[in-house]
């Protein structure tokens, strides 16, 4: 399985009024993570003809993060079908390796110049694989 995997340090601006990381951060690191993973893995062509729409998007938050703790982020595609792809974001404390929060967001692949939902390419795919 191709997936993509990076250490944060939970900052202030990361905290709600509960000194807890705010929901919606965690929004943002899924969006983030499932971008940088895509580029990580397409070429420049890829990205200038083809792009990703978010459709829904589940998250169950497990336990909190405070200030300084550090997170593991990681990435990775569940399935893939037609035009819809289903990536998974998980978020563990690096100290103790328990389960944060995990979430599934459905994407919807889009060809940049007519606008419109896209098949998934195989070579595609495969990349994710």
């Amino acid at each position: 399985m191709n997936s993509l995997e990076k250490i944060i340090t939970v900052s202030e601006e990361d905290l709600d009024e509960l000194q807890h990381v705010n929901n919606i951060r965690y929004v943002q690191w899924v969006q983030d993570m499932a971008k940088e993973h895509w580029q990580n893995e397409t070429t420049k062509d890829i990205n200038d003809h083809f792009f990703w729409v978010m459709l829904s998007h589940h998250i169950e938050y497990k336990k909190e993060a405070k200030l300084h703790d550090k997170i593991i982020m990681r990435t990775y595609v569940r399935k893939t079908e037609g035009i819809y792809s289903f990536r998974i974001v998980e978020f563990y404390n690096e100290e103790t390796q328990i389960l944060l929060a995990k979430s599934e967001t459905k994407w919807c692949f889009m060809n940049a110049d007519t606008l419109k939902p896209n098949r998934i390419p195989k070579e595609i795919i495969e990349l994710f694989d």
